[in-house]
């Protein structure tokens, strides 16, 4: 059996869940993934964890806050106008409600690229206008648990 390696290209099924078992991304029962170790699919701690792993692995792993994704990073939580957002957000729909994950296409710093990043929407103001974003990881300071299975490591 092949054993995973700091640069395998896997399919693997993956869930990451917080403390009550709350999935943030669950691809059990649903299609596997592929991924490249190294190349940033995954945060280093998570890779850490399946180098070694044989392929038909089927492991947990409960990782004390932080672990996984770092501490919450407060210069990450931005104010943003809704006009803005409605703008950037890849897939228009109804307007942004508190607790939705938006997908937006915003500015990188570099002149005139932008980058999709993934944010959550924390406040509204009261007039509607503006929203808390958090550009966070949503498990970022939260015990995680990982639990993996190897399809396949080529």
């Amino acid at each position: 059996m092949s054993l995973v390696q700091p640069d395998s290209y896997l399919t693997l099924h993956y869930r990451l869940s917080d403390p009550a078992g709350v999935d943030a991304v669950n691809t059990f029962g649903t299609t596997p993934a592929t991924l490249t170790l190294g190349q940033g699919q995954l945060s280093p701690a998570l890779e850490a964890l399946l180098i070694g792993l044989e392929e038909d692995a089927h492991a947990r792993f409960d990782l004390p806050a932080g672990a996984a994704f770092g501490a919450r990073v407060p210069g990450l939580l931005r104010w943003v106008s809704r006009a803005e957002v409605e703008r950037a957000c890849e897939h228009p729909g109804p307007e942004a409600q508190v607790g939705d994950v938006l997908r937006l296409h915003l500015p990188t710093g570099v002149e005139g690229q932008t980058g999709l990043l993934t944010a959550l929407v924390r406040e509204i103001d009261a007039a509607g206008d503006t929203l808390l974003l958090d550009f966070n990881h949503p498990l970022a300071d939260c015990p995680t648990t990982f639990e993996v299975k190897i399809l396949a490591v080529l």
